[in-house]
C-alpha cells in the first residue's frame, strides 16, 4: 500500500461523507502538515462540521522543511501550501489534494495526485465499498462542487450510471 500526505478538503469531504475512515485501509501511513490542522481546527472553531485530527491516530502531523518562495505568490491556502512542499520533500508519497491549481503544481512537479473522488474509486477497487454513485452524490450534497463530465468519467471508471 502506498503512503500518503492530505490536504484539508480530501479529509473534510470524506468525513462529511462519513467514509474517513477508509484513507487507513488504503494507504499504510497518512500525513499531514499542522496547516492543515489549523485550517480544521479554525473550520471547528466557527462551527462547521469538520473533523479533529486528534480523532484520527492514524493521522499523523509532519511538517515541511522548507516552502519554495515562489509558491507564496500563488492562490493557494496555507494548507495547500504546506501539503505541496512536504510532498516535495516526499516525493514516493501520494498528495491528496482537491484544488485545481494545487493539483496541477504538484503533477507538474511529477507527484503522484489523488483527489477525493479518487480515493472513492480506490475504495471500491479495494473492496471497501460495492458502489461509490451514492458516495459521489453525497459529496455533491456536502459542497464538493464536482463538473458533470468528471461525474460522468468517475462513475464510468467505476462501472456505474450516472444517477
Amino acid at each position: 500500500m502506498p503512503e500518503a500526505i492530505s490536504n484539508t478538503s480530501p479529509l473534510l469531504y470524506l468525513y462529511r461523507i462519513e467514509v474517513l475512515d477508509w484513507l487507513p485501509e488504503l494507504f499504510t501511513e497518512i500525513w499531514t502538515p499542522g496547516a492543515v490542522v489549523h485550517e480544521l481546527q479554525e473550520g471547528r472553531r466557527k462551527g462547521y462540521d469538520v473533523p479533529n485530527p486528534a480523532d484520527s491516530a492514524w493521522l499523523h502531523i509532519m511538517e515541511p522543511r522548507s516552502m519554495p518562495s515562489e509558491w507564496l505568490t500563488l492562490d493557494l491556502g496555507a494548507g495547500e501550501l504546506a501539503a505541496l512542499a512536504l510532498a516535495l520533500e516526499n516525493p514516493t508519497r501520494v498528495i491528496l489534494l482537491d484544488d485545481g491549481l494545487a493539483r496541477r503544481i504538484a503533477q507538474a512537479a511529477g507527484l503522484t495526485v489523488w483527489g477525493t473522488l479518487k480515493v472513492l474509486l480506490e475504495a471500491k477497487s479495494q473492496g471497501l465499498t460495492e458502489r461509490i454513485a451514492s458516495h459521489v452524490k453525497r459529496l455533491e450534497t456536502a459542497g464538493m462542487w464536482i463538473a458533470d463530465d468528471i461525474r460522468r468519467r468517475v462513475l464510468a471508471l467505476a462501472g456505474e450510471k450516472n444517477e
